[in-house]
Protein backbone atom coordinates (compact mmCIF):
# COMPACT_ATOMS: atom_id res chain seq x y z
CA UNK A 1 0.00 0.00 0.00
CA UNK A 2 1.27 3.49 -0.88
CA UNK A 3 3.03 5.47 1.80
CA UNK A 4 1.26 8.64 0.63
CA UNK A 5 -1.83 9.92 2.50
CA UNK A 6 -5.05 8.72 0.83
CA UNK A 7 -6.70 11.22 -1.51
CA UNK A 8 -10.07 9.64 -2.22
CA UNK A 9 -12.57 8.28 0.30
CA UNK A 10 -15.69 6.68 -1.21
CA UNK A 11 -18.94 6.41 0.75
CA UNK A 12 -21.02 3.24 0.38
CA UNK A 13 -24.35 2.79 2.19
CA UNK A 14 -24.03 0.03 4.76
CA UNK A 15 -27.34 -1.48 3.70
CA UNK A 16 -26.21 -1.98 0.08
CA UNK A 17 -23.87 -4.99 0.30
CA UNK A 18 -24.08 -5.51 -3.46
CA UNK A 19 -22.05 -2.31 -3.82
CA UNK A 20 -19.24 -3.18 -1.40
CA UNK A 21 -17.03 -5.11 -3.83
CA UNK A 22 -17.74 -2.59 -6.59
CA UNK A 23 -16.53 0.18 -4.31
CA UNK A 24 -13.27 -1.66 -3.70
CA UNK A 25 -12.80 -1.94 -7.47
CA UNK A 26 -13.48 1.78 -8.02
CA UNK A 27 -9.88 2.87 -7.52
CA UNK A 28 -10.69 4.88 -4.40
CA UNK A 29 -7.92 4.88 -1.80
CA UNK A 30 -10.35 4.21 1.05
CA UNK A 31 -13.92 2.94 1.33
CA UNK A 32 -16.26 4.28 4.02
CA UNK A 33 -19.06 1.89 4.88
CA UNK A 34 -21.74 4.28 6.07
CA UNK A 35 -24.13 3.67 8.95
CA UNK A 36 -25.16 7.30 9.34
CA UNK A 37 -26.89 9.55 6.79
CA UNK A 38 -27.06 7.02 3.96
CA UNK A 39 -29.02 4.48 6.03
CA UNK A 40 -32.60 5.04 7.20
CA UNK A 41 -33.34 4.32 10.89
CA UNK A 42 -35.35 1.22 10.03
CA UNK A 43 -32.41 -0.20 8.07
CA UNK A 44 -29.59 0.38 10.58
CA UNK A 45 -29.67 -3.11 12.10
CA UNK A 46 -29.72 -4.81 8.70
CA UNK A 47 -26.83 -2.61 7.57
CA UNK A 48 -24.73 -3.63 10.58
CA UNK A 49 -25.43 -7.29 9.87
CA UNK A 50 -24.52 -6.96 6.18
CA UNK A 51 -21.32 -5.11 7.01
CA UNK A 52 -20.30 -7.63 9.67
CA UNK A 53 -20.73 -10.53 7.25
CA UNK A 54 -18.83 -8.90 4.40
CA UNK A 55 -16.00 -7.43 6.48
CA UNK A 56 -15.35 -10.81 8.10
CA UNK A 57 -14.17 -12.09 4.73
CA UNK A 58 -12.58 -8.90 3.37
CA UNK A 59 -9.02 -10.12 4.03
CA UNK A 60 -6.26 -7.66 3.11
CA UNK A 61 -8.86 -5.21 1.83
CA UNK A 62 -9.82 -4.55 5.46
CA UNK A 63 -6.94 -2.07 5.65
CA UNK A 64 -8.82 0.15 3.18
CA UNK A 65 -12.14 0.08 5.02
CA UNK A 66 -13.55 2.68 7.40
CA UNK A 67 -16.88 2.67 9.18
CA UNK A 68 -18.85 5.88 9.62
CA UNK A 69 -20.78 5.35 12.81
CA UNK A 70 -23.71 7.37 14.09
CA UNK A 71 -22.83 10.22 16.41
CA UNK A 72 -22.69 9.95 20.19
CA UNK A 73 -26.09 11.58 20.71
CA UNK A 74 -27.96 8.81 18.85
CA UNK A 75 -29.37 5.49 20.04
CA UNK A 76 -27.28 3.64 17.42
CA UNK A 77 -23.85 4.86 18.52
CA UNK A 78 -23.08 2.04 20.97
CA UNK A 79 -24.25 -0.67 18.57
CA UNK A 80 -22.15 0.79 15.77
CA UNK A 81 -19.08 0.77 18.02
CA UNK A 82 -19.76 -2.84 18.98
CA UNK A 83 -19.77 -3.74 15.28
CA UNK A 84 -16.55 -1.82 14.66
CA UNK A 85 -14.86 -3.69 17.50
CA UNK A 86 -16.15 -7.09 16.39
CA UNK A 87 -14.75 -6.69 12.86
CA UNK A 88 -11.56 -5.02 14.16
CA UNK A 89 -12.13 -1.91 12.08
CA UNK A 90 -8.87 -0.03 11.48
CA UNK A 91 -10.55 3.38 11.44
CA UNK A 92 -13.89 4.85 12.46
CA UNK A 93 -15.29 8.10 11.10
CA UNK A 94 -16.95 10.03 13.92
CA UNK A 95 -19.69 12.44 12.81
CA UNK A 96 -20.34 15.74 14.58
CA UNK A 97 -17.22 15.47 16.70
CA UNK A 98 -17.28 18.33 19.21
CA UNK A 99 -14.71 17.41 21.87
CA UNK A 100 -11.46 15.51 22.22
CA UNK A 101 -13.10 13.42 24.93
CA UNK A 102 -15.44 11.90 22.37
CA UNK A 103 -12.42 10.52 20.54
CA UNK A 104 -10.95 8.85 23.61
CA UNK A 105 -14.36 7.37 24.43
CA UNK A 106 -14.60 5.85 20.95
CA UNK A 107 -11.04 4.52 21.01
CA UNK A 108 -11.66 2.85 24.37
CA UNK A 109 -14.35 0.73 22.72
CA UNK A 110 -12.40 -0.24 19.61
CA UNK A 111 -9.90 -3.01 19.02
CA UNK A 112 -6.12 -2.84 18.72
CA UNK A 113 -4.54 0.17 17.07
CA UNK A 114 -7.71 1.58 15.56
CA UNK A 115 -7.86 5.29 14.79
CA UNK A 116 -10.63 7.89 14.56
CA UNK A 117 -11.34 10.28 11.70
CA UNK A 118 -13.40 13.13 13.20
CA UNK A 119 -15.90 14.97 11.05
CA UNK A 120 -16.05 18.66 11.92
CA UNK A 121 -19.64 19.64 11.18
CA UNK A 122 -20.79 22.08 13.86
CA UNK A 123 -19.87 25.36 15.50
CA UNK A 124 -18.97 23.46 18.68
CA UNK A 125 -16.63 21.25 16.70
CA UNK A 126 -14.95 24.30 15.20
CA UNK A 127 -14.35 25.83 18.63
CA UNK A 128 -12.77 22.58 19.84
CA UNK A 129 -10.59 22.15 16.73
CA UNK A 130 -7.13 22.43 18.34
CA UNK A 131 -7.95 19.85 21.02
CA UNK A 132 -9.62 17.49 18.54
CA UNK A 133 -6.72 17.66 16.08
CA UNK A 134 -4.16 17.04 18.84
CA UNK A 135 -6.05 14.15 20.45
CA UNK A 136 -4.23 10.78 20.47
CA UNK A 137 -5.52 8.34 17.89
CA UNK A 138 -6.74 10.88 15.34
CA UNK A 139 -6.01 9.76 11.76
CA UNK A 140 -6.79 13.12 10.13
CA UNK A 141 -9.70 15.58 10.04
CA UNK A 142 -12.63 15.92 7.63
CA UNK A 143 -14.94 18.87 7.01
CA UNK A 144 -18.64 18.08 6.86
CA UNK A 145 -19.47 21.27 4.98
CA UNK A 146 -23.14 20.51 4.32
CA UNK A 147 -23.93 19.90 7.99
CA UNK A 148 -21.84 22.91 8.95
CA UNK A 149 -23.86 25.08 6.58
CA UNK A 150 -27.06 23.80 8.17
CA UNK A 151 -25.76 24.39 11.69
CA UNK A 152 -24.81 28.01 10.96
CA UNK A 153 -27.63 28.64 8.46
CA UNK A 154 -25.22 29.84 5.76
CA UNK A 155 -25.05 29.30 2.01
CA UNK A 156 -22.45 27.45 -0.04
CA UNK A 157 -20.97 30.73 -1.31
CA UNK A 158 -20.56 32.18 2.19
CA UNK A 159 -17.07 33.37 3.10
CA UNK A 160 -17.67 31.77 6.50
CA UNK A 161 -17.37 28.36 4.85
CA UNK A 162 -13.89 29.11 3.52
CA UNK A 163 -12.85 30.53 6.89
CA UNK A 164 -13.93 27.32 8.62
CA UNK A 165 -12.19 25.16 6.03
CA UNK A 166 -8.98 27.13 6.41
CA UNK A 167 -9.10 26.75 10.20
CA UNK A 168 -9.42 22.98 9.82
CA UNK A 169 -6.39 22.93 7.52
CA UNK A 170 -4.39 25.05 9.98
CA UNK A 171 -5.35 22.83 12.93
CA UNK A 172 -4.35 19.74 10.96
CA UNK A 173 -0.97 21.18 10.09
CA UNK A 174 -0.31 22.36 13.65
CA UNK A 175 -1.11 18.88 14.99
CA UNK A 176 1.13 17.15 12.45
CA UNK A 177 -1.77 15.46 10.67
CA UNK A 178 -2.12 14.86 6.95
CA UNK A 179 -4.09 17.59 5.19
CA UNK A 180 -7.83 17.23 5.80
CA UNK A 181 -10.65 15.76 3.73
CA UNK A 182 -13.03 18.05 1.87
CA UNK A 183 -16.71 17.26 2.18
CA UNK A 184 -18.97 15.80 -0.47
CA UNK A 185 -20.00 17.38 -3.74
CA UNK A 186 -23.67 16.42 -4.29
CA UNK A 187 -23.36 16.74 -8.08
CA UNK A 188 -21.90 13.90 -10.15
CA UNK A 189 -20.64 16.31 -12.83
CA UNK A 190 -16.89 15.71 -13.08
CA UNK A 191 -16.13 19.37 -13.76
CA UNK A 192 -17.97 20.46 -10.63
CA UNK A 193 -16.22 17.83 -8.53
CA UNK A 194 -12.83 18.92 -9.88
CA UNK A 195 -13.61 22.61 -9.29
CA UNK A 196 -14.66 21.89 -5.70
CA UNK A 197 -11.49 19.89 -5.05
CA UNK A 198 -9.24 22.53 -6.58
CA UNK A 199 -10.87 25.16 -4.38
CA UNK A 200 -10.45 22.96 -1.31
CA UNK A 201 -6.83 22.36 -2.28
CA UNK A 202 -6.27 26.13 -2.35
CA UNK A 203 -7.44 26.20 1.29
CA UNK A 204 -5.06 23.45 2.40
CA UNK A 205 -7.04 20.25 1.82
CA UNK A 206 -5.47 17.16 0.29
CA UNK A 207 -8.30 14.65 -0.03
CA UNK A 208 -12.04 14.47 -0.64
CA UNK A 209 -15.03 12.36 0.31
CA UNK A 210 -16.76 10.91 -2.76
CA UNK A 211 -20.35 9.70 -3.00
CA UNK A 212 -20.05 7.90 -6.35
CA UNK A 213 -17.24 5.96 -8.06
CA UNK A 214 -17.40 8.42 -10.97
CA UNK A 215 -16.10 11.17 -8.68
CA UNK A 216 -12.87 9.37 -7.80
CA UNK A 217 -10.96 10.14 -11.00
CA UNK A 218 -12.09 13.78 -10.96
CA UNK A 219 -10.75 14.27 -7.43
CA UNK A 220 -7.44 12.64 -8.25
CA UNK A 221 -7.04 14.77 -11.38
CA UNK A 222 -7.78 17.95 -9.44
CA UNK A 223 -5.08 17.11 -6.90
CA UNK A 224 -2.44 16.41 -9.55
CA UNK A 225 -0.09 19.31 -10.39
CA UNK A 226 -0.96 21.25 -13.53
CA UNK A 227 1.44 21.50 -16.47
CA UNK A 228 2.20 25.09 -15.44
CA UNK A 229 2.99 24.04 -11.86
CA UNK A 230 5.24 21.23 -13.07
CA UNK A 231 7.16 23.53 -15.39
CA UNK A 232 7.59 26.14 -12.65
CA UNK A 233 8.77 23.57 -10.10
CA UNK A 234 11.26 22.12 -12.58
CA UNK A 235 12.78 25.55 -13.26
CA UNK A 236 12.96 26.46 -9.57
CA UNK A 237 14.61 23.19 -8.56
CA UNK A 238 17.08 23.34 -11.44
CA UNK A 239 18.06 26.91 -10.56
CA UNK A 240 18.30 26.06 -6.86
CA UNK A 241 20.63 23.12 -7.50
CA UNK A 242 22.77 25.25 -9.82
CA UNK A 243 22.98 28.22 -7.47
CA UNK A 244 24.25 26.41 -4.40
CA UNK A 245 22.93 29.36 -2.40
CA UNK A 246 20.25 29.76 0.23
CA UNK A 247 18.55 32.48 -1.81
CA UNK A 248 18.81 33.42 -5.48
CA UNK A 249 16.93 35.23 -8.22
CA UNK A 250 14.85 33.64 -10.96
CA UNK A 251 13.05 35.75 -13.56
CA UNK A 252 13.82 38.82 -11.46
CA UNK A 253 12.17 37.38 -8.35
CA UNK A 254 13.78 36.29 -5.11
CA UNK A 255 13.66 32.54 -4.48
CA UNK A 256 14.34 31.34 -0.94
CA UNK A 257 13.58 28.32 1.21
CA UNK A 258 9.74 28.59 1.30
CA UNK A 259 9.63 28.80 -2.50
CA UNK A 260 11.97 25.82 -2.87
CA UNK A 261 9.84 23.82 -0.42
CA UNK A 262 6.76 24.56 -2.52
CA UNK A 263 8.56 23.35 -5.65
CA UNK A 264 9.65 20.20 -3.82
CA UNK A 265 6.05 19.50 -2.78
CA UNK A 266 4.93 19.81 -6.39
CA UNK A 267 7.71 17.41 -7.41
CA UNK A 268 6.53 14.94 -4.76
CA UNK A 269 2.94 15.24 -6.02
CA UNK A 270 4.19 14.58 -9.55
CA UNK A 271 6.01 11.47 -8.36
CA UNK A 272 2.85 10.23 -6.66
CA UNK A 273 0.70 10.61 -9.76
CA UNK A 274 3.37 9.37 -12.14
CA UNK A 275 3.53 12.74 -13.91
CA UNK A 276 6.92 13.74 -15.33
CA UNK A 277 8.35 16.81 -13.62
CA UNK A 278 9.07 18.26 -17.05
CA UNK A 279 5.62 18.38 -18.73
Amino acid sequence: MSGYPPQTYLFVPGNRPERFAKALASGADRIILDLEDAVAPADKAAARAAMAEWMASAGEASAKLLIRINDAATDWHAQDLALARSVQAVCVMLPKCEAAGQISEVLARLAGNATVLPLIETARGMLALPDIAAAPGVARLAFGALDYMADLDIQADSLALDVAASQIAVASRAAGLASPLAGVTPALDAAQVSDDMRHARSLGFGAKICIHPAQVAAVRAALAPSAEELAWAHRVLQAWQASGAGAFQLDGKMVDRPVVLKAQRIAAQAARTGSPLIP
